[in-house]
């Protein structure tokens, strides 16, 4: 059984949500605000956190900064629900390590795709045997990436994106082929999504000098290319 963490100030929503939640067969943790969850998280790790934006005593995009500091749980899959329909407000969401982003009032039945989704690509990236490509060494099973025989910390979804780009090099993919391929096809999420991912995959590998492996082919989409590092 997974167990979520459901972060949500609204009672009648965070009650909602957790019937429902319970229903489909999750085990539920909830917190009403940062201290809270950050007292739940020192008990226990959840499989995956279900993360308000406003939240009584601080913003949800600063707890997420802080979870994904966190050197044990940094890499758990976190979905920001919140009223703020912005495309700046998702972007920030994103940049701060949100692996999914949902306007209330959420759907439940997309909610719960959105969840099985990340739960599935979690799971199955501890099948996969360690991918070396130059300096770079990426090891599913124990979601360790390594430069230079140096550990780099890295969020899931870029984890992801880079493992699946590692394991085909030099095939290029559209930004609809990596949000199937990577995001999952139940996921509903905006095309930019990715775009925003390979800057922050980028910004990671620029000190290492191997940044320019992730190619950007104008108005097609993405490949990694080891080729491109030794230019």
């Amino acid at each position: 059984m997974f167990t979520l963490l459901l972060v949500e100030d609204d009672v009648a929503i965070r009650n909602m949500l957790k019937h429902f939640l319970t229903s489909k067969g999750f085990a539920i943790k909830s917190a009403e605000d940062g201290e809270q969850t950050e007292k739940i998280l020192h008990q226990i790790t959840p499989d995956l956190i279900l993360l308000d934006w406003m939240l009584p005593d601080t913003e949800g995009v600063e707890l997420l900064k802080r979870i994904r500091q966190h050197d044990l749980q940094g890499d758990i899959p976190v979905i920001m629900l919140t009223a703020r329909a912005e495309e700046n407000d998702k972007i920030a969401g994103l940049n701060q390590g949100a692996d999914d982003y949902m306007t209330k009032p959420v759907s439940l039945h997309e909610l719960n795709a959105r969840i099985q989704a990340l739960l599935r690509r979690a799971q199955g990236l501890n099948e996969e045997k360690v991918i070396k490509s130059g300096h770079i060494s990426l090891d599913p099973n124990h979601n360790i990436l390594k430069i230079n025989n140096e550990t780099v910390k890295v969020s899931q979804i870029e984890f992801r994106l880079l493992h699946f780009l590692l394991q085909n090099p030099e095939r290029l993919y559209s930004r609809t082929q990596l949000l199937d391929r990577v995001w999952g096809q139940n996921t509903f999420i905006e095309e930019r999504t990715v775009d925003v991912h390979v800057l922050r995959l980028r910004k990671i590998l620029k000190p290492y000098g191997v940044e320019k492996s992730i190619q950007t082919v104008r108005g097609i989409g993405y490949r990694y290319s080891f080729r491109a590092v030794k230019q």
